[in-house]
């Protein structure tokens, strides 16, 4: 995350694919995997554009308030619909680390300024900060979030596949609606994979806190 503007535009490129993915997605289903696939692309579309180099395109300070309100309700919604499918608490985790993401590099948040923390999450230099308690518990969650579903996507029958897979099959699938991810909405390679990137960026930009 501190290779410069290379890897900010990665990420926006990564996030924008996943979140279109995503956004076309909406357009087959039950309306249950509609509204998750919905989720997922606000979430791709919002790390996109909060990954943009600070150095390229300066946020507005008002926008970081935009960011909490769109991400407050998209985690109040998650919450609700929580009772239909356990996938939607990663939603929830999801929405509510935007927040504090947002929370972090506004202006004067912890000591530095909101055009700071852009910069932290572009791949820039320098920190915005946040509480290391909870920016820690993120990152955990994330870390295991990545590397369960990675294990999806790895051939059934090797080592690895066969540890990520077995045990812990039920945590992850859980009847395709898992509490870290599952394959509700959807349980393609390609589904996996977008939520993955997904997961990898939100893990890097909460490295940079």
């Amino acid at each position: 995350m501190h290779g410069g503007a290379l890897a900010g535009w990665l990420m926006v490129a990564l996030c924008a694919v996943s979140g279109a993915y995503c956004l076309l997605r909406t357009r087959t289903g039950t309306p249950q995997e509609r509204g998750i696939v919905r989720g997922e692309a606000l979430m791709g579309f919002g790390m996109a554009a909060m990954a943009v180099p600070a150095a390229v395109l300066t946020l507005p300070e008002w926008s970081w308030a935009v960011y909490g309100a769109v991400f407050g309700a998209a985690a109040l919604r998650a919450l609700w619909s929580a009772r239909r499918g356990a996938h939607h608490l990663h939603h929830l985790v999801g929405s509510l680390a935007m927040v504090y993401m947002a929370a972090t590099m506004a202006p004067g948040a912890a000591g530095a300024g909101g055009h700071a923390g852009h910069g932290a999450a572009a791949g820039g230099a320098g920190g915005a900060g946040g509480i290391p308690l909870l920016t820690g518990v993120l990152l955990l969650y994330y870390a295991l979030y990545v590397l369960r579903s990675a294990g999806h996507l790895i051939p059934a029958g090797t080592g690895v596949a066969s540890f990520a897979g077995g045990s812990a099959e039920g945590v992850l699938r859980g009847g395709g609606d898992g509490v870290v991810g599952g394959a509700a909405g959807g349980g393609t390679e390609l589904t996996m994979a977008c939520r993955l990137t997904m997961g990898i960026a939100m893990f890097a930009m909460l490295l940079t806190l």
